[in-house]
């Protein structure tokens, strides 16, 4: 099998990072969380401790280092040379992560990252706009997404089990609310390549997803 190029798409809490982290370990491939670097940038801007606007955020990317290591079976996120990992995966980070991901240079600054990783070959990278803008000729393009309930119950389930306390039904409001941002925004919208498989996982186990995914690598 040559060393393929893997975009995976979709909207917020639709298990990309879970899957694509179990697939690019099985096929001996460097996975990379575009996602994680938006967050990044996102908790960069919230250290500033001032009111996250526009121009706070722009002040912020113009000098940030964002850097992705994959090595024993997970992505390392740091920031400036600190380790962020966990802490990019907070509801405060979520909140801002629409709005930081919707400024065109900061999207610039991110997508020329993500186009020299996506260079080496052996990649797996998910994302809003891997298939339409990063990678438009991967080899392979998926659009994985589920319903808003399952996306919810699957998050909730995530945020419960680190201690948060969040209410279903404002869950299932904010991933609406981000759907609709994401896929409505003027740069790069949430919307699946033409030559894109569509890969529903509402009601699939994560196992079942990652084997589907194996499958159209082959």
């Amino acid at each position: 099998m040559k060393n393929l190029v893997v975009a995976i798409d979709g909207p917020a809490g639709a298990g990309k990072s879970t899957v694509a982290q179990l697939a690019a370990k099985k096929l001996g491939y460097t996975y990379i969380d575009t996602g994680a670097m938006y967050r990044a940038v996102a908790w960069k801007t919230l250290q500033q401790q001032k009111e996250v606007t526009d121009e706070l955020i722009l002040e912020v990317v113009k000098d940030i280092d964002v850097n992705l290591q994959y090595k024993d079976g997970k992505t390392t996120v740091t920031v400036d040379g600190t380790d962020v990992t966990g802490e990019i995966r907070t509801p405060e980070v979520s909140a801002i992560v629409s709005q930081v991901a919707a400024l065109g240079p900061v999207r610039e600054k991110m997508v020329d990252l993500q186009r020299k990783m996506g260079e080496r070959g052996s990649v797996l990278m998910d994302g809003r706009d891997i298939a339409t803008n990063v990678l438009p000729n991967a080899d392979v393009k998926i659009f994985l997404t589920a319903s808003i309930e399952e996306r919810a119950r699957r998050r909730h389930k995530e945020l419960t089990e680190k201690g948060y306390t969040i209410d279903m039904e404002q869950m299932k409001a904010d991933i609406a609310a981000r759907d609709k941002a994401d896929s409505e925004r003027e740069i790069s919208p949430l919307v699946q390549a033409e030559d894109a498989t569509l890969l529903d996982t509402t009601g699939l186990s994560i196992d079942e997803v990652v084997e589907r995914i194996l499958s159209m690598c082959k």
